[in-house]
């Protein structure tokens, strides 16, 4: 792998709301104060290529869902130099509210999103408000409607995008939900999203309760662990552990940005 270019990779914080553990685990306690979740995209910067994981929410969708919302996701990518106006791709770990509300920000970027996420988000599921409601149909659409301009790369389970990174169909929190696998200067880092909202779900077997198939959930906590050089190395996608965990890059990004690869 050395002559394979390594990646930068961070996350980015722009939203946060407290939880109550059933809110986070199957069969918490709904007295219990569960720890608070934070919203983040990613992305990762290598030399040649920007890769972009996610696109988060707006200010509107956060007043709808009672969610603090920080900052827009694309003042932190301009912290790190990355115009959202001039990304060429993006990766869609699955079509949640909080992961593809801002698509609008991207006019010029190409969709990488799984076969089987945009059949279960437009699927007979969606009939059903446990499926379908941490969907916003309008976003929903306008994918559909990047499906018809031509912006969307449709992938039917794990594909390498180039030698270092690849995506890896997951499931289990949703249909078509993908983590995505980045070599770094420190070998194989993997960006879990929703596959694990926090580390304790994959670590203590704790399912999160927005699930269209458990049994497949907690089969993918052992696939992220096959794809990571170490555990360590897989990402969570909601838990404020990261901002705890890891360094930011600069006391400007502090609170904001941190690198997950060093």
């Amino acid at each position: 792998m050395s002559t394979v270019q390594p990646f930068k990779v961070y996350a980015i914080r722009y939203a946060t709301v407290a939880r109550h553990a059933s809110e986070n685990f199957i069969g918490g306690d709904p007295h219990e104060r569960g720890m608070d979740m934070d919203y983040f995209v990613w992305v990762a910067i290598s030399d040649s290529k920007t890769w972009v994981i996610d696109t988060g929410f707006n200010q509107a969708a956060a007043i709808k869902r009672k969610r603090n919302f920080l900052r827009c996701p694309t003042e932190g990518l301009k912290l790190l130099g990355v115009d959202a106006e001039q990304v060429e791709d993006v990766i869609v770990t699955h079509l949640h509210y909080d992961h593809i509300g801002n698509f609008d920000l991207f006019p010029n970027a190409r969709f990488h999103l799984q076969d089987a996420e945009l059949n279960y988000a437009t699927g007979r599921y969606m009939s059903k408000p446990f499926f379908s409601g941490a969907y916003e149909v309008d976003e929903v659409v306008a994918i559909v409607r990047n499906v018809y301009a031509g912006r969307v790369s449709f992938h039917a389970g794990d594909v390498q995008l180039a030698p270092n990174i690849s995506l890896h169909l997951i499931g289990g929190h949703t249909k078509g939900l993908q983590c995505v696998r980045l070599w770094t200067d420190n070998g194989w880092l993997v960006l879990a999203s929703d596959a694990s909202h926090y580390l304790a779900n994959m670590n203590e077997g704790r399912p999160f309760p927005i699930v269209a198939e458990v049994t497949t959930m907690i089969d993918g906590w052992d696939k992220l662990r096959s794809l990571a050089d170490d555990p360590r190395r897989i990402i969570p996608g909601h838990d404020p552990e990261v901002m705890k965990r890891y360094q930011s890059p600069t006391h400007a990004m502090e609170g904001i940005v941190v690198r997950l690869d060093e």
